[in-house]
């Protein structure tokens, strides 16, 4: 058996036998293994000298793991970091008002109602369903010659109209052809909290939503 193979089996003993109540860390190999590097040099046989590409590569290994260790520590200090920049953030937004996927009217004044819509391309003709609870049409808005991207629109309630619950369908076309479409609803933000280490939005209407989900701020 070579001088290095001895050095790897020592290693492994040593490391079975210490390691029934704490695995070891790497720093802590990492002495061990040197420690029997130096002993087994000091010992080596001079007619037989231990095979330097072998213990080079045996220390490269070594090393290679503290460095995994020491970038695993950092990784989850930098994660715990990111996850307090991302409160602080986050918590700037409470008390306003955020766009997010959805269909629910969003309440004001005076009756008057709000939602908005995604195109994914320019859409000749918008019709916007108003429905009740029960899924009922109660009123449409129509708006012509809408550009792709993010549009609202504003719906004003009959007076006495309680507007709780009342939701709204898109359907967008350019001639006979349809136009996809996707509607989004503003919310208003009451607190942020943490889980997992995602950051979550406590909305009025739509709950608990991860704060990726946000599309804009208003």
């Amino acid at each position: 058996m070579s001088t290095t193979s001895q050095i790897n089996g020592a290693s492994a003993a040593t490391t079975s036998s210490g390691s029934s109540n704490k695995t070891p860390t790497a720093s802590e190999a990492s002495d061990r293994f040197l420690k029997l590097l130096v002993t087994q040099m000091q010992n080596q046989d001079p007619l037989n000298p231990m095979d330097n590409a072998q213990v080079t590569s045996q220390m490269a290994q070594i090393q290679t793991v503290t460095g995994v260790e020491k970038l695993n520590t950092t990784m989850t200090s930098l994660g715990a970091n990111l996850t307090q920049m991302q409160m602080l953030q986050g918590a700037s937004l409470v008390g306003h008002n955020v766009w997010l996927e959805g269909n629910a009217l969003a309440a004001g004044e005076n009756g008057l109602t709000v939602g908005g819509y995604e195109l994914a391309s320019a859409a000749a003709n918008v019709r916007i369903d108003i429905m009740d609870k029960a899924g009922k049409v109660v009123d449409s808005v129509t708006q012509t010659g809408m550009p792709a991207g993010r549009q609202g629109f504003t719906w004003t309630a009959p007076e006495g109209t309680n507007t709780n619950g009342m939701t709204f369908k898109v359907t967008a076309t350019t001639g006979k052809t349809a136009v996809g479409s996707t509607a989004v609803m503003l919310d208003h933000v009451n607190a942020v909290s943490t889980q997992n280490g995602t950051l979550k939005l406590e909305l009025q209407n739509k709950g608990s939503v991860a704060y990726s989900a946000v599309k804009a701020i208003s």
